[in-house]
């Protein structure tokens, strides 16, 4: 059975389930008080969500004809996550950061977590294959 009839009904599907995950994070998570959960179990939930939603990007723009949208998403990924842990296993062994350096790291699991990454490669790759589907007039 397949799932997907189209790349655009696929697109959707993964914009659908993102939006569900950053909802959840915002609605369970930030916009509550959290101050109770210990500070490692904190990261642990960002640290998942942005996983997976990472996952589900890479689920539905695998299949893109363009596969330097797929690498593209892959390091935009793994760069800022990996700075985004690299700090996080600062503030679990040697103690807390700076408020700038939280504010950034913040800014950046938001950007990593929110649909804007995933919509903005959607139109991207909708206007660049924009001319390929139609068959050109002969004269």
């Amino acid at each position: 059975m397949k799932l997907y009839n189209s790349p655009r009904s696929r697109w959707i599907g993964g914009l659908v389930i993102i939006l569900i995950i950053y909802t959840l994070f915002y609605v369970y998570f930030v916009d509550t008080d959290v101050m109770w959960i210990p500070r490692k179990i904190r990261h642990v939930i960002k640290f998942g969500s942005t996983i997976a939603v990472y996952f589900v990007g890479t689920a539905h723009l695998g299949h893109l004809k363009d596969k330097w949208m797929s690498h593209l998403w892959h390091l935009i990924h793994i760069s800022l996550l990996g700075f985004i842990t690299l700090v996080g296993l600062y503030d679990w062994t040697f103690g807390m950061v700076s408020q700038q350096i939280k504010d950034m790291t913040w800014t950046m699991q938001e950007f990593l977590i929110s649909p804007v990454l995933y919509v903005g490669m959607g139109i991207l790759n909708n206007r660049l294959n924009a001319g390929t589907d139609t068959p050109k007039p002969t004269a």
